[in-house]
This record gives structure tokens, C-alpha cells and sequence, in this order.
């Protein structure tokens, strides 16, 4: 009773029930081995982008400073949210602190709101590489990455200030079991016992600004892009050049379309049971998948790695 009435004067309570798929016993052993596996692939494949991005001078130009960074984000998207449910999965304690719920919410957003900035970015440099080929050096110079890929983590920094500062004034009612695998602010505020009306709007607008902006350049970018292919005679030309966008498109697809399904629906509709789901696939799927739809459609990116392993091969053998 003195635990629900300080949570009714608003006291936060002090963890939360993740329930993941506990509802589902028989679930949690393949996924567990399914997650695992998923993070173990991420993280090698992530990592050997960012490596050969920035030990191979060939890659050191800006479409691969992008890719680098996007690397990295997967990285930190996969750290911030598996290890948690890896623990949980094979724990009969499934919970997790108020403060640490707060903190992969805060990552989880800044991270996701980086990654959009930063696919926006990367469409902007391929309608530069074949739309505008001879003026590729002086319109998209090196500093000029880099300084977009600071203003999209900026960005993301303060979108995730923004939805945590709302966050964190919920009122819980002594409410504590999560129907997700980790804290993510649509789940949160459908938990909160208090008038979320704020918590929606915020999230409403912010989510199709750092959402439909960002696609918007990437579709107009697109569309540039196909009708400059088109023009093109050579269909070995058509080929190398769609062969360029279609590894970012394939990314592109894999991370705005369950984001934009999670999160651009009406509160009114929102279900935690496919949500979670559906948190899960952008969470883990999409960053595994990422490393290997790059490598396997881009030749710069198989060259370097090919270079890279031959290094290190030689320097083990000695």
C-alpha cells in the first residue's frame, strides 16, 4: 500500500517488468539463440566496416564516412538493447532499474533519429555522385561529411533530451510490467496511468520530422537519381549505377518502414503486442543485416575487406 501510494503522488517506480515473450515460454529459448546469433553477426559485421572504412585510404571519401558512421550506430543500437534481453531471457527476473529504463530510452531514440539524419545524408551523396559526377570534389568535400554526420548525432541528442524530459514526468499508478523486451517511449507512455496527451503530441511531431523529412530527401534524391540512370545508354552504365544505390535502398527500406509503422500510427491504435515485435526487428534484424547487404553489393567494400583479411593473415602467420 505505501509502495502504490507513492507511486499514485508520482514516485517513479523503481523497475519495471520487461515481459517480452515470457507470456510465451516456449518462445524464449529459440529466441535467445536467434539474438545471440543476431548480435555476434552485428557486431562482426559492423565492426569490419568500420574498420576497413577507415584503414583503407580507397574508402576515404565521404559516401564511406557515412557508411562508417551508420556502422557504428548499428553498433551502439544492438549493444544498447540485446545484452538486456539476452540477461532477461535467461533470467527468471526479467526486470530492469527506473534509471536504467531512462538511459536505453535516451540512447535508443538519439541513436535511432541520428541513423535517419544520416541515411538522408547518404542519398544526398549518391544524387551527387551521379547526378553532378565532375563536380563531385567541390560540392561534397570531405569536411562537409563530416559536418552533416555532426549535425545528425546534435540532432539526435536533442530529440532524445526532448522525448526523456517528457518521459520521466509520467505517472505510473504503481504500474510496472512492460509488454516490450526493452524501454522505448511509445511503450512508456501507453504504461503511464496520467494524461499523455503532451507525451503524444511531442512524439507525433518530432518522430515525422526526424522521419518523413529525411525520407522525403531520400525519395526526391531517388528521384533524381533514376531519371539522370535513365538517360544513360549504356546499360552496363544503367546496371553500375543502380548496382550503387540499391545496397542503401535496401537499408533504407529495412529501417524507415517498421519505424514508420511504430511510430507514425495514432495512439488510439497502437498495439504493444506487434509493437514489440516490430521494436525487435529494427532493433537487432535491421543492424545484423546492414554490414552484409553492403558488403555483398558493393565491390569497393569486398575489395577492402579482402585486403584487409590478406593483411592480417600475414601478419598472424608470422
Amino acid at each position: 500500500m505505501r509502495g502504490d501510494n507513492q507511486s499514485f503522488l508520482g514516485d517513479p517506480p523503481k523497475e519495471f517488468i520487461l515481459l517480452g515473450v515470457s507470456d510465451r515460454p516456449w518462445l524464449e529459448l529459440p529466441l535467445f539463440v536467434v539474438l545471440l546469433v543476431s548480435y555476434i553477426l552485428a557486431m562482426l559485421g559492423n565492426i569490419a566496416i568500420i574498420l576497413v572504412s577507415w584503414l583503407d585510404p580507397r574508402l576515404h571519401n565521404p559516401m564511406y564516412i557515412f557508411l562508417s558512421h551508420l556502422s557504428f550506430l548499428d553498433l551502439c543500437y544492438t549493444t544498447t538493447t540485446v545484452p538486456q534481453m539476452l540477461v532477461n531471457m535467461g533470467s527468471s527476473r526479467k526486470t530492469i532499474s527506473y534509471s536504467g529504463c531512462m538511459v536505453q530510452c535516451a540512447i535508443f531514440h538519439w541513436l535511432g533519429c541520428t541513423e535517419c539524419i544520416v541515411l538522408a545524408a547518404m542519398a544526398l551523396d549518391r544524387y551527387v555522385a551521379i547526378c553532378e559526377p565532375l563536380r563531385y570534389a567541390v560540392i561534397m568535400p570531405r569536411p562537409l561529411s563530416q559536418q552533416l554526420v555532426a549535425v545528425a548525432w546534435l540532432s539526435g541528442f536533442g530529440n532524445s533530451l526532448v522525448q526523456v524530459a517528457l518521459t520521466v514526468q509520467l505517472r505510473f499508478c504503481g504500474r510496472q510490467v512492460l509488454n516490450n523486451f526493452f524501454c522505448e517511449v511509445p511503450a512508456m507512455i501507453k504504461l503511464s496511468c496520467a494524461d499523455t496527451t503532451v507525451n503524444d503530441a511531442t512524439l507525433a511531431a518530432l518522430v515525422a520530422f526526424f522521419v518523413l523529412v529525411p525520407l522525403a530527401l531520400i525519395l526526391l534524391s531517388y528521384g533524381f537519381i533514376a531519371r539522370t540512370v535513365l538517360r544513360i545508354q549504356s546499360s552496363r552504365g544503367r546496371h553500375k549505377a543502380f548496382g550503387t544505390c540499391s545496397s542503401h535502398l535496401g537499408v533504407v527500406s529495412l529501417f524507415y518502414l517498421p519505424a514508420i509503422y511504430m511510430y507514425l500510427q495514432p495512439p488510439s491504435s497502437y498495439s504493444q503486442e506487434q509493437g514489440k515485435f516490430i521494436s525487435l526487428f529494427y532493433s537487432i534484424i535491421t543492424p545484423t543485416l546492414n554490414p552484409f547487404i553492403y558488403t555483398l553489393r558493393n565491390k569497393d567494400v569486398k575489395g577492402a575487406l579482402r585486403r584487409l583479411l590478406s593483411r592480417t593473415w600475414r601478419f598472424c602467420r608470422r
